[in-house]
């Protein structure tokens, strides 16, 4: 794939049109629970007033949350214009009157020049297809003083057999991606029974985990193409090359990934 071949919407999954279907079950009890992840994150009080990004916003819940946590402005960017269109119409239900900024655009295609109190970008930087340049573009739009929020998947052993998987999944029928998740909930009910975990009871409170949705998040994790891990001892490199420091972070050491990566957080910040 060419650096130019990055930026066109063709070369990724279609993000968009699953978070335009996920939008729909959008209410406020999801936006809540979006609001208290945001301040898991960052801390209660902390977005007031404050010039939030939201890169890669996808259905627009988190630029939203940030926004009805007092924001004094949100921009918030993706590259595909379904979810653009998505983000839009959420905020004209839920935040009319908000100071919003909405638009389509690549985090590695440099458009965005404005400097940011907080940049936001939850599991968005490893689908660009080059997260090491992404990461940087969006660590060069924080204002001296503020900091990044970002999600990324860890490091597995089976990294490059989801890779495989991923991008055949992203150019798969409707029918064949239908069986690829039936094989993938089979697998996973599975493993749920043999280490005593209740599935049925995950995926009822699963909305808990910032307000998102399972079915729609096993079609995001399956479909997420392009696709990168980071370690992070990777993380620490690169932020520290980038005179960036660390605040807060979650994160869980290499796994096997038979069911894929999970995302580790962290909050970085710039120096003023």
């Amino acid at each position: 794939m060419t650096s130019s071949d990055l930026t066109k919407l063709s070369s990724h999954f279609a993000f968009g049109k699953n978070w335009e279907s996920y939008a729909e079950l959008i209410d406020e009890t999801r936006i809540r629970e979006a609001e208290r992840g945001l301040e898991r994150l960052i801390g209660a009080g902390a977005i007031q007033g404050r010039h939030f990004l939201d890169i890669g916003c996808g259905s627009g819940l988190h630029a939203l949350a940030a926004a009805r946590l007092g924001a004094a402005k949100v921009t918030a960017i993706d590259i595909d214009p379904v979810s653009v269109a998505t983000a839009e119409a959420l905020f004209a239900r839920h935040a009319p009157h908000a100071a919003r900024d909405i638009r389509v655009l690549s985090i590695l295609e440099g458009g965005e020049t404005a400097l940011h109190d907080i940049v936001y970008s939850w599991g968005v930087l490893h689908h660009t297809g080059a997260m090491y340049r992404a990461l940087e573009q969006a660590a060069a739009l924080v204002k001296p003083g503020g900091i990044l929020v970002f999600a990324l998947y860890r490091k597995t052993r089976l990294g490059p057999v989801w890779t495989a998987i991923k991008r055949w999944y992203s150019s798969a029928s409707p029918a064949a991606q239908a069986r690829a998740r039936a094989v993938y909930l089979l697998v996973m009910r599975l493993r749920f029974y043999l280490t005593g975990r209740d599935f049925a009871a995950y995926v009822r409170d699963y909305k808990g985990s910032r307000g998102m949705d399972f079915l729609h998040d096993v079609h995001d994790w399956i479909g997420g193409y392009p696709y990168e891990e980071i370690s992070e001892s990777q993380v620490d490199a690169l932020m520290q090359k980038l005179n960036f420091q660390p605040v807060a972070r979650w994160v869980e050491g290499l796994q096997t990934g038979l069911l894929g990566s999970g995302c580790d957080e962290y909050v970085f910040r710039r120096p003023e």
